[in-house]
This record gives structure tokens, sequence and C-alpha cells, in this order.
């Protein structure tokens, strides 16, 4: 199995297609664990034109790929690719987790569903800011 793997792999076009492939679906997956774990419908946020929660998706969804970018970048194997942009979007989930403790002023969420659009911003710059360390790290 993992010869005939290797063999589609050496073929830059079926490569392409397979880390493509892949990042699509763990972003899916990724994005669901967020939906999960935030206190808000992501989708009604959005659907409704709410800005901050928009902000905050996309740089999630900038964070996560950018994290990809980095694992295709330093690793040749497809499953050395997925081992190291789950950890990076582990550390990214954890990273949401201490920008909430860190603002026990406000809850980050609640602000967001109530479309604060500078919690937004700053939710959306932080996913795309960390992801760029994240992704450094990555080997």
């Amino acid at each position: 199995m993992n010869n005939e793997v290797d063999r589609i792999m050496e073929n830059p076009f079926l490569e392409t297609l397979a880390f493509f492939s892949v990042a699509g679906i763990a972003l899916i997956l990724f994005l669901a664990i967020f939906e999960a774990v935030t206190r808000y419908s992501v989708s009604g946020e959005i659907k409704k034109g709410n800005l901050s929660v928009a902000m905050a998706t996309g740089g999630k969804v900038f964070g996560i790929c950018n994290i990809f970018r980095f694992a295709i970048q330093k690793n040749d194997g497809l499953l050395e690719v997925l081992q190291w942009a789950g950890i990076g979007f582990v550390l990214l989930l954890t990273a949401y987790y201490v920008f909430e403790f860190l603002t026990p002023y406000y809850n980050i969420d609640e602000e967001i569903q109530k479309d604060n659009k500078a919690v937004g911003f700053i939710a959306m710059v932080l996913s795309v800011s960390l992801s760029y360390v994240i992704g450094a790290c990555v080997t």
C-alpha cells in the first residue's frame, strides 16, 4: 500500500490534488471543531451579517490554511503533513482559549456575537499572526 501511495505522490499533479484534498477536508473538520467550542452559531451569525464573526472565522480559515502551507512546504509525506497540521491546529485552538483567559473583563465569544468589530478584528489578527509563528515551528 505504501509503495502505491509513494508512486502516486511522485506525480506532481496527483501530489497537489492529494494535499489540496486533504487540506480541504481537514479545514472543514477544524472549522467544525471551532464551531463546537464557540458559544454562538458561526453560520447563523454570518447569515445575519455579523461582520465580527466573519472576521474571526476568516482569521481562523487563513490561520489553518497557513499552517497547512508550512506543513506541506517542510514535510514530504502526507501523513507527516497531517500530523504537523494537526499539532498546529491544536496550538491555534489553545491560543483561542488563552485569548479568552487573558481578557477576563469581557467574554470574547459574547463580544463577537454582539458584533463588536474591534474584538472580531483582534481575533482575526491573532489567528493570522499566530499561524505564522506556529507554521515556522512546524518541522
